[in-house]
Parts: structure tokens; C-alpha cells; sequence
């Protein structure tokens, strides 16, 4: 890869002579007092001359900067080479003498100009090792984001195309039937008229042959024959009937209308997420070094983390009843030895880890994820009967946290990494909606980069530890989006069936989701490819319906057609 002048210019190296003349070898050191080069000989025997004796010989990188020739403007036969820490400014041996600057503390120039030499030295080196590589990364990725950005647009170009095509097609079929419908009518009516117009053809040479034959009987010489001819009787005019012709209802619609067929560009309620900056401790760890206790933590956190990985075989730890529910539809830690539980008849219950239970609610939700544990440890669960989303301290106080307004809550989580709340809600459609821990509304996620719907029951929400949003909707499957709410996958299982209920993810970004058409949990990375069927009917799990994995990596079970909650090891 070619280098760029600035690259040249920071990594090529100079090798510099000594500066004692007929010394051709490498300088390595430096003497500050003479602002003289040395090689290794050389500064060795600098040091044994008396003179030289208490001179500060250094390693050239370390040296002191020499101090430019510059005259005083006061004094112009004197050079500056003292700093008035007072004035701020540089002085001569004669100024220090002067009545401006009488009493006044000063410092060799030298001394300063050399540590501020170093200090623009650094500077430099962090504008070249951080500040332009991390500018230029953050360019890099706003170019990636411009033209995805055309990507994305040119999918809802054609997709609004493909809408105005499609509504075109179904326009010409209604006209065309409408017309041919028409053709019909016409067609029925003209014949009938028809009809009637011969049956008055017929009748009227009735009529004028009839005028003919009581005219011969007038023109006739004998009167007798008139006298006896009988009074004709003239046939009644046939009935004929006028056409009943159609009509024409214009449709009743306006732009609105139109609007709602094709659909419409939607700017999501999002504020912009700010662009990740990279720690400059990253590249310079000089202004926050950690203590010894901090690396030491550090370090133990790093070690487990690397030793987790998943077992070769999934290992049945316990199993316990939870008195006060039917079934387990939804589990939520609380503390480390306590759980929520729900069933299927809105009962919600606070239970240890060894079933005995501690408190219970009687709420609106059923079989949905629809409660969790916020990191101040208050319960939130939601009310879709009132609309609202409840609040439980550890004080057992309970407040209506949330007022939905006209959208029905079913799903909620608390987001582990910000406190933020992850809402699935319904109203014509289905969103997730996400709020901060003081309930401001912050974000409505409902469609992909195609404008598409992405939810459409979505029950269960769990956030992975990227950030990621996962979602179980009963009749899309698992639906995922980053936290900016876009689209990353969606998986719809194995087979042809798959009715995905409750979620959750582990220390590993395995997301982990219960098939209730299999009677299984299954197990997907980060990036939502299939790794296998954790637990299956073999294992003995029927109706799953619930999984939680707690902080020591146990997983938790919960089925619909019992009230044993069944612990699991699948991490090692």
C-alpha cells in the first residue's frame, strides 16, 4: 500500500551524526548545557572532562530544545533568556534588574521554551495518532452512511412505484369490468327496445290496413251492404314500457384516500443517534490510567468472560412449583434470588428460588412478556385494559407510570445497558415504542427501509448486548433491528411452522426463543443465524412458553401446562 507524504514524513527515520567533528558514528545522546550531538564514545568522554562534569547528558529523544537567538526589544545588545512568571513574557539578564519587573520570580527560558517545545510535540503526535485517523474514520463512515442512504431510497422509489403500479392495474380491472358491465346493460336494453318497436310496427300496418277496409265500405254504391257492415272494433294500442337506464355513483374518496392505498413517506420520531467517537485513552492512556484495583477487576471480568462459552450438552439443575400461577408464561429476574412470574390468568406473582412466594397481583395481561425489572429494581408492567404502564418500587408503592393514550400496551422490557423501556403496542397497527427511564417518549419503530410493516403481534421484547432490539411476534418470528430501529434480520424458524413466544439473550449475544409449535428453544447468534435446538421434546419440554437467563447464566424454562419452573445449564 503506497504511504501518503505525512505518512513518510512521521515514519521515515534520519540517522543523525555525532556533532564532535572527525566523529563519524550515530548520535545517540545529547548534551543540554552545549545543545551538542554525541554518540555513545564521545559522550563518555565528554563526561570526564572537569568542565563537563555536571552536565546533563541525555538520550536524544529526551533533549532539550535550544533556545533561539533572540534579542531583548528593551535591551538590544542582550539576548532574552530568562521568563517573568508574573508577566508572562521573556525577559534579558538586564530586565530582571529593572523596576517592572523588581521582586518578580523568573525561570530559565530555556527551560520553559523546551517544555513547551515538548508539550506542541505531543499535541502534534495526538493529532496525527487520534484526532485525524478517528476524523477520517468518522468520514469514512459518513460517506458509507450517504450511500446507503441512496440505497435505502432507491428501495422506497421502487417500492412506491411497484404501489402506483399495482393500483393502476387494479384501476384498469374495475374501469374494464365496469365497462364491459355497461356493454351488457346497453345491450339488454336495445334488444327489448327493439322488440317494442316492431311490436308498434306490426300494430300501426293493423291500423292503416283496417283504415283501408272501412274506406272500401265508404267508396261501396250500395247503401245496403253499408247499413249492414258491423261497427269495427279497433285492438287496444299494445303497452310498451321506457328503459330503465343505469347510473353512475362517482367514488367517494379524496387524497387522503389515495394516500392511504399507496402509503406515504414516514420520517421516524427518532433523534438522530450521535456518531461514536473512540476514546482518546484508546490511543493515549496518560490523562486516566487505572489503578492496580481497577486493572485487577478489569482483568477478572475479562478472564471470565473469555472462559463462558456454550456446553457441549445442555444439564437439568433443578426444577421448582411456583404457587399462586397455572402455568408460566413470562419470567422476569428481580434480584438474584428472586423472580416474576405470570401465567395465562393475569396473575403475577413475586417468588425466591425456591418457589415460595412473596407477593401476587392480579393484572389485565395474559400471554404476553408484559412486565419486567428496571436496574433500580422496580417491577413495570403494563395495563391494557386502562392503557397504562405501572410502576412498583421497592417500597411496594404502585403508580400509573405511563399513560399510553389510545395505543395498547401488550410487551415491555427495561433495557439493561441504559434504563431505557422497550413498549410493543397496538392501535391500527403495531409498533415498538421506546421511552427513557423518565417516561419521555423517545422513538416509534413500525416499518423497514421498504416501508413495510415489520410487527404484527409482537408479545415478547428483549434487547441484546449490542443494543439490538428482538422481538417475538407470533406471525412474523423473530424480528430484529439495531437500536436506531433498522431492519438487521428476521428468522422464521426451520420448518414450515414456527410460533415463536417467550425471549431473551445471554452474556454471549445468543438470542434464545421459544417455539410452541415444537415444543422447543431455540438458539441463534448475535447475527440471527440458527446454532441448534437447545432443549427439545428428548429433554422433556412440553408447551415451552417462557425463557430467562439470570446473571450467573442459568436458564430458566417456563411452560403453559404447569406451574415448575425448570432450571438449565448451557453455559460453561
Amino acid at each position: 500500500m503506497a504511504l501518503s507524504k505525512m505518512d513518510i514524513s512521521r515514519t521515515a527515520q534520519h540517522f543523525l551524526e555525532c556533532g564532535i567533528e572527525d566523529c563519524e558514528r550515530n548520535c545517540e545522546f545529547y548534551c543540554n548545557p552545549c545543545h551538542q550531538r554525541l554518540c555513545k564514545q564521545c559522550s563518555e568522554e565528554h563526561l570526564k572532562s572537569p568542565e563537563n562534569k555536571n552536565h546533563e547528558v541525555v538520550l536524544y529523544q529526551q533533549r532539550k530544545r535550544q533556545l533561539p537567538v533572540e534579542k531583548c526589544k528593551i535591551h538590544p545588545t542582550k539576548d532574552v533568556d530568562m521568563f517573568c512568571e508574573e508577566c508572562q513574557v521573556p525577559v534579558c539578564s538586564k530586565c530582571v534588574t529593572m523596576g517592572d519587573h523588581e521582586r518578580h520570580r523568573f525561570v530559565d527560558l530555556e527551560t520553559v521554551y523546551a517544555e513547551k517545545f515538548t508539550l506542541f510535540q505531543k499535541e502534534i503526535s495526538k493529532i496525527h495518532e487520534y484526532f485525524l485517523p478517528t476524523s477520517q474514520d468518522l468520514q469514512k463512515e459518513i460517506k458509507k452512511d450517504s450511500s446507503e442512504i441512496k440505497h435505502i431510497m432507491d428501495n422506497i422509489r421502487t417500492s412506491m412505484k411497484t404501489e402506483g403500479e399495482t393500483l393502476k392495474s387494479l384501476v384498469d380491472t374495475v374501469i374494464s369490468e365496469n365497462m364491459k358491465q355497461l356493454d351488457q346493460i346497453e345491450h339488454s336494453l336495445l334488444e327489448d327496445l327493439n322488440t317494442q318497436d316492431k311490436t308498434m310496427d306490426d300494430y300501426i300496418t293493423y291500423l292503416n290496413n283496417l283504415v283501408k277496409e272501412l274506406h272500401r265500405c265508404l267508396s261501396s254504391t250500395e247503401t245496403q251492404k253499408l247499413m249492414s257492415e258491423k261497427k269495427p272494433k279497433i285492438r287496444s294500442i299494445p303497452e310498451t314500457t321506457k328503459p330503465v337506464t343505469p347510473g353512475f355513483t362517482a367514488g367517494q374518496y379524496n387524497k387522503s384516500d389515495v394516500t392511504k392505498l399507496l402509503g406515504k413517506i414516514h420520517v421516524p420520531n427518532t433523534k438522530a443517534e450521535k456518531r461514536e467517537i473512540r476514546p482518546i485513552e484508546s490511543v493515549y492512556n496518560t490523562a486516566m490510567k487505572p489503578t492496580h484495583k481497577q486493572m485487577k477487576e478489569d482483568r477478572k471480568k475479562s478472564d471470565k468472560k473469555q472462559t463462558i462459552s456454550l456446553s457441549a450438552s445442555v444439564t437439568k439443575v433443578r426444577k421448582f412449583k411456583v404457587p399462586g400461577v397455572d402455568d408460566v408464561f413470562h419470567v422476569s429476574q428481580d434480584q438474584s434470588d428472586r423472580l416474576w412470574i405470570s401465567d395465562y390468568e393475569s396473575n403475577l406473582v413475586q417468588t425466591d428460588l425456591q418457589g415460595s412466594v412473596i407477593q401476587k397481583i392480579k393484572t389485565s395481561g395474559r400471554s404476553q412478556g408484559y412486565h419486567t425489572v428496571t436496574q433500580d429494581r422496580d417491577l413495570i408492567f403494563t395495563d391494557k385494559d386502562k392503557k397504562v404502564i405501572n410502576r412498583i418500587t421497592q417500597d411496594n408503592n404502585i403508580t400509573e407510570f405511563i399513560k399510553t393514550g389510545d395505543w395498547t400496551p401488550l410487551s415491555i422490557h427495561s433495557s439493561h445497558i441504559n434504563g431505557d423501556l422497550l413498549v410493543g403496542m397496538w392501535k391500527e397497527h403495531y409498533t415498538i415504542t421506546r421511552y427513557n427511564k423518565t417516561g419521555k417518549e423517545l422513538q416509534n419503530i413500525q416499518r423497514d427501509n421498504k416501508g413495510q410493516e415489520l410487527y404484527s403481534y409482537p408479545h415478547y421484547i428483549t434487547e441484546n448486548i449490542n443494543g439490538d432490539i428482538c422481538t417475538s411476534d407470533w406471525n412474523k418470528g423473530v424480528v430484529v433491528v439495531n437500536k436506531s430501529g433498522q431492519h438487521r434480520f428476521s428468522y422464521t424458524g426451520q420448518g414450515s411452522e414456527f410460533h415463536p413466544f417467550g425471549i431473551c439473550t445471554d452474556v454471549l449475544g445468543h438470542i434464545l426463543v421459544c417455539d410452541s409449535y415444537s415444543n422447543s428453544v431455540h438458539l441463534l447468534d448475535q447475527d440471527g443465524q440458527f446454532l441448534s435446538l437447545l432443549l427439545t421434546q428428548q429433554q422433556a419440554v412440553y408447551c415451552s412458553r417462557s425463557v430467562c437467563v439470570d446473571d450467573e447464566n442459568n436458564l430458566y424454562v417456563g411452560q403453559n401446562d404447569t406451574n415448575t419452573l425448570t432450571v438449565y445449564k448451557y453455559l460453561q
